[in-house]
């Protein structure tokens, strides 16, 4: 009854050993995106913000050097969820109640998020599995192009692979990949899972979804729907996602 964890209760010891035994070369890649004050944010959000509180100028300026001792040091302003990050439960929900029944008024500007916060994650070792819908169709999904469950399912034949219990499934659909050189990519149209691919994900079990899009589903939405995948995984299921990744390392290596 008091379960903030969610789909990641599905992970395991016997899911961590089955993971750490699928390790071969021991390479780690990076499948975060670098942030940055260029880094493109949607509309409604403030870009990232840093600031220099002392610096190597400070010093040319004439700033005092106790014990010769010099620093520097510095602050970062930004909203979370732009670049590559992970939707906690805590993020989504409807007829005001979140995952296990939680109300929505428990997260507040001046407390946070008393329940679902993403403090309540624990760290995840688990098998992952890469669905290349790019590699499956030959080309990359094209704006506003819904994947459905017969599209993963046939990625997964390809890879060799079933979803199952405790599993990463991350979503390849080259939407981030074909953002690279444009200076304001549109946070309004891009391909991702259909509601009948979030469902057959969620009961397959699978622990935590990523994708190398803005949202992980498709926009624009189905009509009469907001976010709906969003409600189906987070708020249903308990299923964090892992949005913007950057998966063409993992392809590549």
């Amino acid at each position: 009854a008091e379960d903030e964890r969610g789909a990641l209760n599905y992970i395991g010891p016997d899911e961590v050993r089955r993971a750490t035994a699928l390790v071969r070369t021991g390479e780690v890649l990076r499948l975060a995106q670098l942030l940055s004050g260029k880094t493109p944010v949607p509309g409604h959000r403030c870009g990232l913000q840093h600031f220099m509180g002392r610096d190597g100028g400070d010093y040319a300026a004439g700033s005092k050097r106790p014990g010769g001792f010099q620093f520097a040091e510095d602050t970062v302003v930004m909203p979370l969820h732009i670049g590559t990050h992970v939707d906690a439960l805590c993020h989504a929900w409807y007829d005001d109640k979140m995952f296990n029944g939680f109300s929505g008024n428990e997260v507040r500007s001046a407390r946070g998020a008393e329940k679902l916060g993403v403090e309540k994650m624990p760290p995840i070792v688990t098998r992952g599995l890469l669905l290349d819908l790019v590699k499956l169709k030959g080309r990359v999904i094209a704006p506003g192009e819904a994947i459905d469950r017969a599209d993963l399912e046939a990625a997964a034949a390809a890879a060799g692979v079933t979803p199952g219990r405790g599993d990463a499934v991350l979503i390849r659909t080259g939407w981030l990949e074909s953002q690279k050189g444009v200076k304001q990519p549109s946070f309004d149209v891009e391909p991702g899972i259909n509601v009948e691919a979030a469902q057959w994900l969620a009961e397959s079990g699978v622990a935590i979804v990523g994708a190398d899009n803005f949202a992980v589903e498709v926009m624009p939405f189905p009509e009469g729907t907001v976010f709906p995948v969003h409600q189906l995984l987070i708020r249903d299921y308990g299923v964090p996602l892992l949005e913007g990744l950057m998966l063409d390392p993992l392809v590549e290596s």
